[in-house]
């Protein structure tokens, strides 16, 4: 999606996920008083511009999205799975070079050291990747069947309006939301044919990126205690939601986690088991973004403000791991966990101290 906030991620940026320097959609802005911005390590070289602009870390916070769909979809990942989430990536990418390349006269006076205002890489180049990207995606989609074409179109759509347009608009926190709901579906459609099973699961994520999206909105300037607040009660209602909260697993689950009866599809744990580990993970999920966001309703300066976009976004993968584990996928959820610390040794390694995730 776009630059949703310093997401992986530190990401919300599809989204689906602002995702520049700083935790969101909008960028990071300069800490209060007047002192001059740190300006993050950039490394050099053409290659490194380009993984500056594509937001690179970023991209751990987008496979979980198919994993979480197929889960809830209650089928075993597979190669469609695979394709879906070479879209998603392919689309959220897209996003990223859209994002910059819509704000380079912005970028140019609030952020110069950006790869498009420094001159290191050239608006058109840019333009022309958000296209070829956004054209990867949907062939990829369509190798993956025509449910889940069906769902990246509307979703590559979204991502397009969002950084055009309705970015600034008070439909942008939804339509970032809208994004990353959609990449969940896009992987329920590519392994599992259809997306019926998978709303529910949709409908928690996209929560909680509405919720990370509008606080992103106020992150350069501060001031409002009201929407962290509102995002650190949505943090705990979907704890609640995805820790205890009862469900109907997938058919295939259901039979195969039934003894002696056989199944279409492997139960990856009993239910008892999947149900601890989703527990787990949904005070995982609550650790990572409830405290940034009480720092900033208590005190809403940029800089606090900003720290909790950047929470917000990280907190997107064990969001997604939980909801894998509530659909009794454990070796699934247990994957996408995994992509939590992968993405923070990969943020060191490329010198980039904050990434957002849309």
């Amino acid at each position: 999606m776009s630059r949703t906030v310093a997401t992986a991620q530190d990401t919300p940026a599809p989204a689906g996920a602002t995702e520049a320097d700083g935790p969101t959609p909008e960028n990071a802005a300069p800490p209060p008083g007047g002192a001059a911005p740190r300006t993050p390590r950039r490394r050099s070289g053409r290659a490194g511009a380009w993984a500056e602009l594509l937001r690179l870390p970023a991209l751990f916070t987008v496979p979980g999205d198919a994993l979480a769909g197929a889960a809830a979809a209650g089928a075993r990942p597979g190669p469609r799975t695979l394709l879906a989430i070479g879209s998603s990536l392919c689309l959220y990418e897209a996003g990223m070079a859209l994002n910059d390349w819509a704000d380079r006269a912005e970028d140019a006076v609030e952020r110069p050291h950006r790869p498009l205002p420094s001159g290191r890489v050239r608006p058109a180049a840019a333009l022309t990747a958000a296209c070829g990207l956004t054209g990867a995606g949907l062939v990829l989609a369509a190798r993956a069947g025509r449910p889940a074409l069906a769902v990246a179109a509307p979703l590559a759509a979204t991502v397009w309006a969002y950084d055009l347009g309705l970015k600034r608009t008070p439909a942008g926190p939804a339509a970032m939301a809208a994004a990353r709901s959609l990449d969940l579906l896009l992987g329920a459609a590519a392994t599992g044919g259809g997306t019926r099973a998978a709303l529910p699961s949709a409908a928690l994520l996209g929560s909680h990126t509405l919720a990370v999206t509008a606080v992103s909105r106020r992150e350069t300037t501060g001031g409002s205690a009201l929407a962290p607040l509102a995002a650190l009660a949505t943090t705990g209602a979907l704890t609640r939601l995805v820790a205890h909260r009862r469900i109907r697993l997938p058919a295939g689950r259901r039979a195969a986690a039934a003894p002696g009866l056989p199944g279409s599809g492997p139960a990856e744990g009993p239910p008892r088991a999947t149900g601890a580990l989703a527990t787990a993970l949904g005070a995982a999920y609550a650790a990572t973004a409830a405290r940034p966001y009480l720092h900033a309703t208590l005190n809403p300066s940029p800089v606090l403000t900003q720290r909790a976009v950047g929470s917000g976004v990280r907190a997107t993968i064990p969001l997604q791991a939980a909801l894998a584990a509530r659909s009794g996928a454990a070796a699934t959820s247990l994957l996408v966990a995994a992509l939590a610390p992968a993405g923070r040794m990969l943020t060191r390694r490329a010198g980039m101290r904050k990434v957002s995730i849309t």
